[in-house]
């Protein structure tokens, strides 16, 4: 069943589209992806999950965001950003990541709060409290366990796509009094320095 469901995405012209909010995928808990899945399907899929993903651009794919319920996402970030921004978010580049069946927890107490968005919100932004490190159990592409730390805005994306999993989408977790469409965001907000945007918006 779950591997019809598979056929079924994939027989859609690349990239996949991407589900919006209001579409009920985004908010039911995905299904664990079973050991027995058909790896051949599961890796055209992983591959067609890339190809979407960055051809939105994005930094992170669920499985959910192209319509299938499984608790599976793709991440890469080449975080291609001036060198301030980058090192005010930590934000350095992610290689490819596969994540199968993921669980975070958070590590120490410390949180950063910063504007993300999502493809499945097309088109705005939201200042969002994540923690600052965390630690993943999942599985690859290969079935194999990983268990890894990531810090930073590796750990956001980490975060924002293992909620994605659990039918939880940023909004849920955003001050949404800092909403902005991506033009306001990138015209105003998307320095260094969150706190010009805290003033001015009042969050």
């Amino acid at each position: 069943m779950i591997d019809d469901a598979v056929r079924r995405v994939l027989e859609q012209p690349r990239p996949l589209p991407i589900v919006q909010a209001g579409d009920p995928v985004l908010r039911r808990r995905a299904e664990d992806v079973p050991a027995d899945v058909d790896r051949g399907l599961l890796s055209e899929l992983i591959a067609a999950m890339r190809e979407s993903m960055h051809a939105a651009p994005g930094v992170g794919l669920a499985a959910p965001q192209v319509g299938l319920g499984l608790r599976l996402a793709v991440l890469e970030d080449p975080a291609g950003l001036p060198g301030d921004v980058a090192d005010a978010r930590d934000r350095r580049p992610l290689p490819f990541t596969v994540i199968i069946n993921p669980e975070y927890r958070q590590v120490g107490h410390d949180t950063a709060t910063w504007y993300e968005g999502c493809l499945s919100i097309a088109g705005w932004q939201a200042a969002t409290e994540r923690a600052v490190t965390v630690e993943l159990r999942c599985l690859d592409e290969d079935f194999a366990p990983v268990v890894e730390r990531f810090t930073g805005w590796q750990a956001r994306i980490v975060q924002h796509e293992t909620d994605h999993l659990a039918g939880t989408l940023y909004v849920d977790k955003a001050i949404l009094r800092s909403l902005s469409d991506n033009s306001s965001y990138t015209q105003r907000w998307s320095g260094a320095d969150l706190q010009q945007a805290r003033n001015q918006l009042g969050f």
